[in-house]
């Protein structure tokens, strides 16, 4: 064989093991990922908008824009799934600073004697299927100053029927946040701003009922039904000035989030 036949065998040998390499490795990444890196995957698609401005903070479970006037979120976004509900984590009460928040972000000594709760947005209870995540969830950056008998009350009750609705659609979208307004009072040294209202609007994007739901709720004690706060997600938008979902196509945003409708959310 001459030497110009070897080369061009040689070349040929050489592009069948770089094809063959391109495969496997699309082979690889094909496979089922685990629970972590699907959630980083679709992180893009849940998150509400935004600008290159904002201070943007990802972390394993979720996702928040911190808001440095008001030493908090202005929102925190994540996906639950079925699965995830089904972790075995313990809360691990670890409240600290985040030091991704380039500007500082507030402290546990800030809610220090203020009478006000350390409120999660991600709640520890939707994050039992990382120990990191679960971790991850005792930033202050995910607080936000809520009165006992709110955190502990309606503000769990909704939490858990949050994580009722992952186990019967599968998979769920939810953005938790404080109606951040002028003149709010604050508590601590770095002025964290005490909300009166929260939010929380959750989308099941998933055939056959996509749907979705928001509730707006008074930052104070209730008894009432989890059906009294709810409303559309174009009203918490009004409240807020947050699109919530602008990755969905507008035809089908606009049909989700005009209207609600109770009966396909079990209570």
């Amino acid at each position: 064989m001459s030497r110009k036949n070897k080369h061009k065998n040689n070349i040929s040998i050489l592009l069948f093991i770089f094809v063959i390499l391109l495969l496997s490795l699309f082979l690889l990444f094909k496979q089922d990922l685990p629970i972590s890196d699907k959630t980083k995957l679709d992180t893009v698609y849940l998150l509400p908008s935004y600008t290159t401005g904002n201070d943007i903070i990802k972390h394993t479970g979720y996702t928040l824009k911190y808001v440095e006037k008001y030493e908090q979120p202005e929102w925190v976004a994540y996906k639950l799934t079925a699965e995830m509900t089904k972790g075995t984590c313990k809360r691990t009460d670890n409240f600290r600073p985040d030091s991704m928040v380039k500007t500082g972000s507030a402290e546990p000594s800030d809610y220090k004697n203020s009478g006000y709760d350390r409120g999660h947005l991600a709640p520890a209870g939707d994050m039992k299927w990382s120990e990191k995540a679960m971790s991850e969830s005792f930033y202050m950056s995910n607080m936000s100053p809520q009165k006992p008998d709110f955190n502990r009350g309606v503000w769990e009750k909704l939490e858990e029927q949050v994580r009722q609705w992952a186990k019967d659609n599968q998979e769920i979208y939810v953005v938790s946040g404080p109606i951040l307004s002028k003149n709010l009072p604050t508590i601590g040294k770095n002025k964290v701003a005490v909300p009166s209202y929260f939010y929380k609007v959750i989308l099941d994007s998933k055939e056959p009922e996509i749907k979705g739901i928001g509730f707006v709720l008074p930052n104070q004690s209730s008894t009432n039904p989890l059906t009294t706060y709810a409303v559309t997600i174009d009203s918490v938008e009004t409240l807020t000035g947050i699109d919530f979902f602008p990755a969905i196509p507008d035809t089908l945003e606009n049909t989700i989030e005009s209207s609600i409708q109770i009966s396909k959310w079990s209570f």
